[in-house]
């Protein structure tokens, strides 16, 4: 059975007729609801504080919903107009932001205390248009919801990735992005029950995210050039000139390798 990301982007799969199937089933209400309030557990917010959320891949509000039984104040982004247009009909609580996740998180920065994504992010590991390239969208997607976070601000993410190279791709994204956290995997052994948890910190925190059990380490198989490409400016060049010099080559010419200062996130 083909994975609905194989088939057409998102906004063009969730049209008027996939949202309101998706919507309408009983049994997917009931799988998002476990997974949000899952996702809820994992995030481990105090009880006693007021709490901003952001939902990204919000869909139709389903995981919305458990955000508002729950007491929490959020905003929810999507990509499909059909989504956010079911989710309007039913009467959603958050505000609903029409918006591609590759293209970054567009908000001031410490604007939320935390985040959640259900079944939404392996869609940025998919060239779905010309010019797309994967890696930078989730490098982009990343460090803009990095920066949307409050200092100590949480995220979790189930997804379902296609492969582990996916997984790699995400978590090494993450890392490079500032993050701090890991890997959470339920039921592992469940082909039909397995769900994968991206938990992370945006610093420090004074009530850290649950991380039982939870790695950040990609993949030993993974490859050392694709690895390359998520590291950040300054480390790749310290790095190779570290390298340069164990073998004994000398450079004439340093201050080629200055790295350029990073542009700050706040």
């Amino acid at each position: 059975m083909s994975r609905p990301e194989e088939l057409a982007p998102p906004e063009i799969f969730y049209g008027d007729t996939e949202s309101f199937k998706y919507t309408s089933s009983t049994r997917v209400q009931h799988i998002q609801a476990k997974m949000t309030l899952r996702a809820l557990d994992l995030l481990n917010l105090s009880p006693d504080e007021p709490h901003f959320l952001l939902d990204l891949g919000c869909g139709s509000g389903l995981s919305g919903e458990i955000l508002t039984e729950e007491g929490y104040n959020w905003v929810g982004m999507d990509i499909s107009p059909s989504m956010l247009a079911t989710a309007l009909d039913r009467d959603a609580d958050g505000d609903l932001i029409l918006s591609d996740l590759g293209n970054g998180v567009p908000f001031r920065a410490g604007t939320f205390d935390a985040a959640i994504s259900i079944s939404a992010i392996q869609w940025l590991c998919n060239v779905d248009a010309v010019g797309n390239d994967p890696k930078k969208r989730l490098l982009r997607f990343f460090n803009t919801l990095y920066a949307s976070l409050a200092r100590g601000g949480k995220f979790v993410a189930q997804f379902y990735p296609k492969d582990q190279g996916q997984i790699d791709d995400i978590l090494s994204a993450a890392k490079v992005s500032g993050f701090g956290g890991g890997l959470i995997i339920d039921e592992p052994d469940s082909k039909r029950n397995k769900k994968h948890y991206l938990v992370l910190s945006a610093g420090i925190s004074d009530r850290s995210v649950n991380l039982e059990g939870a790695e950040m380490e990609v993949s030993a198989k993974k490859d050392k050039r694709k690895l390359k490409k998520l590291e950040s400016r300054k480390s790749f060049i310290n790095r190779k000139k570290e390298t340069m010099r164990k073998r004994g080559r000398v450079v004439a010419n340093d201050s080629k390798f200055t790295a350029r200062k990073r542009r700050p996130r706040f």
